[in-house]
C-alpha cells in the first residue's frame, strides 16, 4: 500500500486523547482505519484493503495488545 502524508488541525483535546488512548505511533493508522470505510466506495478496493490489514501481523499484534490492556484498564478501574 502506498502511503500520503497528511497534516490536520484537530482539538487539542482530541489530540491529548488519540496519544492517550492510541499512541504517538499509531495515530496515523488509526484514523486511516476510521476513514477507510468512508472514503472507499469500491468493494473490490475495500476487500483489498481488508486483506492487506489481515495481512499486516505487526498490526494485528499491536491491536491485539490494545484490546488486551483496555481489557486489563477496565479490570483495574477502582469501582
Amino acid at each position: 500500500m502506498t502511503y500520503k502524508k497528511l497534516t490536520i488541525t484537530v482539538p487539542e483535546s482530541v489530540y491529548k486523547g488519540l496519544y492517550k488512548v492510541v499512541g504517538k505511533r499509531n495515530i496515523s493508522r488509526f484514523l486511516a482505519n476510521l476513514a477507510r470505510p468512508h472514503v472507499i466506495t469500491s468493494e473490490q478496493e475495500l476487500r483489498k484493503g481488508y486483506q492487506e490489514m489481515a495481512n499486516d501481523t505487526q498490526r494485528e499484534q499491536e491491536a491485539q495488545e490494545w484490546s488486551e490492556n483496555l481489557i486489563q484498564d477496565a479490570y483495574d478501574e477502582k469501582r
